[in-house]
């Protein structure tokens, strides 16, 4: 019989003792937390209770004036009269500039003693085709040339107001871009008129925040220049989705006058999409999917319960829950990856049971 010396007996038994140690310590590492003593899993829990939530939405936004345009002549000509004070405000209808109508006025002049002689010449004929003086014909003719005087007078007259130009709306004149004396078009711009007096706010939603944005909201922004908060009132929203950015335009009504209002001005918009006293909020940690559902445990009677949620709004650390869990209900908020359903479970240590 093969005797094996006592040195590689010892070396064998230190290397067996050696396996066994670290398959222990294996074992102690990859096991779930346990309780000493217990071999149930512990986890740790909290008591759902409701609390406050409010989710928001900040976009960014454009001060509008309520309203405002750029002023133009309708007609080309030289400028004789100026009244545009720069910043000044002007009523609706306010002359603004006169362009010279001489040769239209000519024209006028000339009509209407052309007019006179045909009306004459109308009244005397009417006279005659009475007594079978004149056919009807004839009647009928120095008529039409009384109607066709009138005619032409209008279009003069027409052509003559067009050599005015007047404020559209009452507002606040912008810079003047013309002197008088100067020769324009129709395309040019003699300046700006805006109605500063009420102003509103245009921003833009994603699409999934559209319907929230009802007419009559209030949402509040804030502008550079200013430590105020101010609030707006919507009044309406774009018919359609802007296809290339995917968002929905809404223009609100400003409830506040502050120098810091300028049309054109960045405001940061903040929306409150949802406010909530009674919310139910739970750890984003706690809450796992299940396929296209969401669930979290509940601990009852040392046991494990899965629930099925609906969830709403998240934050950076919790989210809201619709339905699934109530309030009072005990949320395991630990352990989350070793849980299954009806799994024994036991209170990590500091933790009561409910």
């Amino acid at each position: 019989m093969l005797k094996i010396p006592v040195y590689l007996r010892v070396l064998i038994l230190f290397s067996f003792s050696g396996l066994m140690f670290c398959k222990s310590d294996s074992d102690k590492t990859d096991a779930a937390p346990t309780r000493a003593g217990s071999q149930k899993l512990a986890v740790e829990t909290m008591v759902i209770s409701p609390s406050g939530l409010v989710a928001d939405l900040e976009v960014p936004g454009t001060i509008l004036a309520n309203e405002s345009t750029e002023i133009h002549a309708e007609s080309s000509g030289r400028i004789v009269e100026l009244h545009i004070q720069e910043g000044a405000y002007v009523k609706q209808g306010a002359l603004l500039a006169k362009l010279y109508d001489g040769d239209l006025q000519a024209r006028m002049r000339k009509l209407e003693v052309q007019l006179q002689i045909a009306e004459q010449t109308e009244k005397r004929q009417a006279e005659l085709v009475k007594i079978q003086g004149i056919s009807q014909q004839e009647y009928d003719l120095s008529l039409l040339e009384v109607l066709n005087l009138k005619a032409d007078m209008e279009i003069i007259r027409e052509d003559i107001r067009k050599t005015e130009v007047r404020a559209p709306f009452s507002g606040n004149l912008g810079l003047r871009n013309v002197s008088p004396g100067a020769y324009i078009t129709p395309s040019e711009v003699l300046t700006t008129i805006s109605q500063v007096n009420s102003l509103k706010l245009q921003f833009n939603v994603p699409e999934r925040y559209g319907a929230s944005l009802t007419k009559g909201l209030t949402v509040s922004f804030v502008v550079d220049g200013s430590d105020l908060r101010f609030s707006a009132r919507v009044l309406a929203s774009e018919t359609s989705i802007d296809e290339s950015t995917r968002s929905l335009a809404i223009r609100a009504l400003v409830n506040e006058r502050d120098p810091a209002l300028i049309p054109g001005v960045f405001a940061k918009v903040r929306i409150v999409l949802e406010e909530n006293a009674e919310a139910i909020m739970v750890p984003n940690s706690a809450v796992t999917l299940l396929g296209r559902a969401k669930q979290v445990y509940l601990y009852s009677q040392g046991k494990a319960i899965p629930k099925e949620i609906v969830t709403g709004a998240r934050d950076s650390t919790n989210i809201q829950v619709l339905s699934g869990i109530a309030a009072g209900d005990t949320l395991i908020t630990s352990a989350i990856l070793f849980l299954r359903p009806g799994l024994e479970v036991d209170l990590a240590t500091n933790q009561d049971k409910h």
